[in-house]
């Protein structure tokens, strides 16, 4: 196929605040000339990179092989630049196809034409190519299409790429169901990452535990005991956009998956105590059944618990929590009290350990009581959240 290369030029997109970590992770896959950017990382490598970044990548997400650079500073010109790509390397008219796109504010969205118009303009021309060459047409299918195209606009310039990973990677198969505004799992895994729990760090420090007194459904405990196992966050997804393009090799990805599987530590005695505690019994259920899913049951252990009580006998440990936090002023005040008990449990119940407070007021943050000695910003959807660690002596 014409298309087939050594090299590929890659996109990954990441929450704000992350793309630094995202550029560790693709370091350690092997990824050539890397460039950090705002919300992402570009990347180059051969199509083995980006197979291995769909299926190791913890805070992606989503993975996207770049086609075609070139001006478009109107819709015309989008429309043209699209067609020139010989989309008969990619999909066949039998295939499926969605379109996504997203402009920067100073492109064409805010000159008047609306981004759903522009993505009918992708498609259009995709369409239109098919027709001249095949005397058929692709249809559309917006939920899990053969192919994902991804157009993104910025400073006049359209980038347009086949996504690979088709969803995003946040959904790793395990969470059915969340408890009330469950953290990503990909955003869980970067906080993780900045907080020193990595794969090295737990092969080096075996006796060290990890606790999220608050555990919801179990997102961080998860995303904990995989980087533990040193288990590819994406072998638990059965749709990865890769599966219908033609530029697909099974054999290559086969072989990734297997080696990913080898790697994958399952003896419950070489991975460290995992605890999560949560007050509310149903949040405890649905932990339960997410950590059943996710292959860490008798590895990963939770129980009803009150905050108040918290405790686990280990000298030292990693404590991550991700209390709620009010958006409105009569909800911070009620939350005051709840963000100064984590600070009294730290102190009296967590001696030795590092704990790490995630939160979205710097009000609340206030009422822990305790002095940070770290602080780093991420982002929780479109909400600036920081990162808080605390080293309790």
């Amino acid at each position: 196929m014409s298309f087939q290369k050594d090299i590929y030029d890659y996109f990954a997109t990441a929450a704000l605040g992350i793309e630094q970590i995202l550029a560790q992770e693709l370091a350690a896959l092997g990824a050539q000339e890397i460039q950090v950017s705002k919300a992402g990382v570009r990347f180059r490598g051969p199509l083995e990179l980006g197979y291995k970044a769909c299926l190791w990548l913890r805070t992606a997400n989503r993975v996207l092989l770049v086609l075609s650079r070139f001006p478009a500073p109107d819709s015309d010109s989008l429309y043209r630049g699209v067609r020139k790509i010989h989309w008969t390397d990619h999909l066949t008219y039998k295939d499926t196809l969605a379109v996504d796109f997203s402009a920067s504010s100073s492109d064409i969205a805010t000159r008047g034409v609306h981004t759903h118009f522009a993505a009918l303009k992708v498609k259009d021309a995709i369409v239109d190519q098919f027709r001249v060459v095949t005397g058929d047409r692709p249809s559309i299918d917006t939920a899990t299409p053969d192919v994902r195209i991804n157009v993104y606009l910025t400073n006049g310039e359209a980038t347009v790429c086949i996504d690979l990973s088709g969803d995003s990677l946040h959904l790793r198969g395990y969470r059915r169901e969340g408890s009330a505004a469950p953290l990503k799992e990909n955003l869980a895994a970067a906080l993780l990452l900045q907080a020193g729990w990595n794969t090295d760090s737990v092969r080096e420090q075996p006796d060290r535990a990890f606790l999220d007194p608050m555990c919801g459904s179990a997102t961080l405990l998860i995303e904990a005991a995989l980087i533990a196992a040193n288990a590819a966050p994406g072998l638990m997804r059965r749709y990865y956009g890769f599966l219908g393009w033609q530029g697909h090799v099974p054999k290559l990805w086969q072989r990734i998956k297997e080696e990913a599987q080898s790697q994958h530590v399952t003896n419950a005695k070489k991975i460290p105590r995992i605890v999560g505690y949560d007050s509310d019994a149903r949040a405890i259920r649905i932990a339960i059944a997410n950590i059943e899913r996710a292959g860490f049951t008798g590895i990963v252990h939770v129980e009803k618990c009150d905050l108040k009580m918290a405790e686990l006998t280990s000298k030292k440990g990693l404590l991550v929590v991700n209390p709620p936090y009010g958006e409105r002023l009569g909800e911070i005040e009620t939350l005051k009290p709840l963000y100064k008990d984590l600070g009294d449990v730290f102190k009296q119940r967590f001696k030795g350990w590092e704990a790490y407070v995630f939160t979205g007021s710097r009000e609340l943050a206030k009422s822990v009581g305790l002095k940070t000695t770290q602080k780093t910003v991420f982002y929780n959807g479109p909400i600036e959240c920081r990162l808080l660690k605390y080293e309790i002596f």
